[in-house]
Formats: C-alpha cells, sequence, structure tokens
C-alpha cells in the first residue's frame, strides 16, 4: 500500500510545536493536581461534618482548616495537601509566565482571543494542538479531527446525530425510525399467511417489499 501510494500521509508537528504542547500539558496536569488535592480537603472537612461557604484557600479559610478538631490521620492529610498545594503554586505560576510570552509573540493567539469564550491560555491550546492549519483542507475536516463535527457529538442515549439517514436503511422500509412513526393500521397484528402445499403442510409465503409489511 505504501509502494502504491495508498496511505495518507501522516503530519508529525516540528519540535518547536511539540515542546510547546509538552509545556502546555505540564501546566494542565499540575492544575488537575491541584484540583484534586483541593477536593480532598473538602472531602476530609465534609466526613466529620465541616464546611463553610467562604473559600478554604484565603487567610481565613485557612486558618478555619487549622483550628478543625480532626483526629490525627485527617489532620495530617489535610496538612499534607496544604504543603504540595502551596508547593504547586510558585510552579504554576512560573508556567504561567511563561506561556504568557509565547502568546504575547504569537499572532494567531491574538486573532483567536477576539473570539467570546476564548481567552489567552485556550488560544495558546488550540494554536498548539491544531500546529499547521493548512493541513485540513477545509473547516469540516478540522472540525472533525477536533471532535466538534456535529456527525460524531452524541447528542442522546441512540447514539450520534446524523445529518442523513444510513443507506442501508430504504425509504419507507427496514429502519427504526420508519417503523417507530408508522400508523397503527400499517402494522402487522397477525402472523403471516401460509399457503398449502401439496403434502398438506403448511408453508409460509414470501414477506411482502411493501412500506406496509416490511
Amino acid at each position: 500500500m505504501l509502494r502504491a501510494d495508498l496511505l495518507p500521509q501522516a503530519w508529525i508537528a516540528p519540535a518547536k510545536v511539540r515542546q510547546l504542547r509538552a509545556l502546555l500539558r505540564h501546566r494542565i496536569s499540575l492544575v488537575r493536581l491541584g484540583t484534586r488535592l483541593r477536593n480532598r480537603i473538602h472531602a476530609v472537612a465534609a466526613d466529620h461534618g465541616y464546611d463553610r461557604s467562604a473559600s478554604y484557600w484565603t487567610g481565613p479559610g485557612r486558618g478555619w482548616l487549622a483550628e478543625l478538631d480532626l483526629p490525627a490521620t485527617s489532620l495530617e492529610i489535610v496538612t499534607d495537601c496544604l504543603a504540595v498545594i502551596d508547593g504547586l503554586s510558585p510552579v504554576i505560576d512560573r508556567l504561567d509566565w511563561e506561556l504568557h510570552q509565547h502568546a504575547r509573540s504569537h499572532p494567531r493567539v491574538k486573532v483567536l482571543s477576539t473570539l467570546p469564550g476564548v481567552g489567552e491560555f485556550t488560544a495558546l491550546v488550540m494554536v498548539a494542538e491544531i500546529g499547521d492549519i493548512s493541513r485540513f483542507p477545509s473547516a469540516r475536516k478540522l472540525a472533525s479531527w477536533g471532535g466538534t463535527d456535529p456527525d460524531r457529538a452524541r447528542v442522546g442515549p441512540e447514539g450520534p446525530a446524523r445529518a442523513h439517514p444510513p443507506s442501508r436503511v430504504r425509504r419507507g422500509c427496514g429502519g427504526p425510525l420508519t417503523r417507530r412513526h408508522r400508523p397503527p393500521s400499517a402494522r402487522r397484528t397477525s402472523p403471516p399467511a401460509t399457503r398449502p402445499s401439496p403434502n398438506g403442510a403448511g408453508r409460509r409465503s414470501p414477506p411482502s417489499r411493501s412500506p406496509a409489511s416490511c
């Protein structure tokens, strides 16, 4: 297949783009780690009946956590999680500064940031993950690659939405939609008729191909 040129070409991102992707994904993983640790502290406090409507991570929130009457192990978990969160904060701040410098020097990030709901970080992720946009022949191809194509989006328990019914479903016959919307008078309510055979045994007649009986 390769000799016959039947395999599609694969695009490999340049080293600069791969490094930007790695930096973005590293920052995302650290932020998710901090979120998991904060959720763990919330769970420990709730497990012992403690909660507050305000933030846990401000000055008053930290003081409130320090005053909780927790068992030794639970207190150790909260203390360790807070220590890791405090260690992550300067690292994430440094990564944010580096990514901000990347965004300032990239013209595509400035254009994407003008879209509603797209910030600097989201625009930089789009630029890094898409790479060379000219490798997509159309906007539909780009949407399909990114998983935002309506044909691939799962919209309900019956599966993905389709703009057109599958070719194997004939008009008026054989498909679940046609059976569902067929009027009751057109549905078969009795077993198929039988033809008498020479030996006296009944034989089913071939099914009709009309829409009312298929």
